[in-house]
């Protein structure tokens, strides 16, 4: 059986050959990414496995499955790039990795919010200079802070645990009941008062039609000044524009970006010798109280092998008949 990987990395590799998968599957990696352009990569391949910024709209995976693939793999948990009614519609089977470390990527909002406060970013570059002085990096004790987490699933309740280590207030909200809140001394709360109560506003939803731009400048506005956002989750739950209105006046105190609603063509790659053409991301770049990060939440050893197997398992149990983990239009 032909599996054939799209923007797969050294890591990937690494992770996916470690994973000791059957002798008689052909793992086939390719670093670019899936587009209509590069869809005839995948001919003859029964497995396609793609990830987070590949196109798996309706033209390519019509292309795939006129090439003989028989089941698209995700290698993440999200799936909003991948045209679910028209994969129903082709018999085409989406199996995904509901969860690999949510240690992972809740362990990478906690390292943004701590180099945002203690300024550990501006420090690192000072010292290098020989500048030692300490004006311009007073940060804040979390303790007796208000966290607010948006998304009660695993990943933002190991965040939530970790926030409560520090002696924070922790606030919740999710669009279904949680339980085992009692230890973390947290609280369900809604939405708005969520936003308006939190020193420090994390994301770990999901993208829906009903969370897409979550974060506006309306929600912006109703922030306490001067709070913290860290979005680890998706790019597009926040609407970037208006993110530098809200950083330039000081209504935004703090911006931590793990994700970017336009990172597709951009993440993942070294760009470094090529003019930035986003004129959005430039911008946003150029705050000394921001950090963006390249989509690097998920990049542990723990998660890479998690991942892999997970990955793997899935392919065996369509093989079985029997899949897992799939996700289907509608659901």
């Amino acid at each position: 059986m032909r599996i054939c990987l799209f923007s797969s990395k050294v890591y990937d590799r690494e992770s996916f050959l470690a994973a000791n998968c059957p002798s008689d599957w052909y793992l086939q990696f390719h670093e670019t990414r899936l587009t209509t352009d590069s869809v005839a990569l995948a001919m003859g391949s029964d497995v396609v496995c793609a990830f987070i910024n590949d196109d798996l709209s309706a033209p390519v995976l019509e292309q795939l499955v006129a090439g003989g693939t028989r089941l698209i793999a995700l290698r993440s948990a999200g799936y909003n790039h991948v045209d679910l009614a028209a994969a129903q519609r082709l018999d085409l089977p989406v199996v995904r990795v509901p969860a690999y470390s949510p240690h992972a990527v809740a362990e990478h909002a906690v390292a943004l919010v701590m180099a945002l406060n203690r300024r550990t970013h501006r420090a690192f570059n000072r010292t290098r200079e020989g500048d030692f002085s300490l004006h311009g990096l007073t940060g804040f004790d979390l303790h007796g802070k208000t966290v607010g987490v948006v998304g009660g699933g695993k990943i933002g309740q190991v965040f939530a645990r970790i926030m409560y280590g520090f002696g924070c207030q922790v606030l919740i909200h999710d669009p279904f009941p949680l339980v085992g809140l009692e230890p973390l001394d947290a609280r369900q709360a809604a939405l708005e008062e969520v936003i308006a109560s939190s020193d420090i506003l994390s994301l770990h939803c999901p993208l829906t039609d009903d969370s897409y731009h979550l974060i506006d400048a309306a929600r912006l506005a109703q922030m306490k000044r001067g709070a913290m956002l860290i979005n680890t989750g998706r790019g597009a739950l926040v609407d970037a524009p208006a993110l530098i209105k809200a950083l330039k006046s000081g209504q935004l105190g703090y911006l931590g970006l793990d994700v970017y609603e336009e990172e597709s063509e951009l993440f993942f790659e070294d760009h470094s010798d090529l003019p930035l053409q986003d004129d959005t991301l430039a911008r946003l770049l150029s705050f000394p109280n921001v950090i963006i990060t390249a989509h690097q939440a998920f990049l542990t050893h723990e998660a890479l092998d998690a991942i892999a197997r997970t990955t793997l398992d899935n392919i065996s149990a369509w093989l079985t008949g029997r899949p897992s983990n799939e996700v289907k239009a509608g659901a």
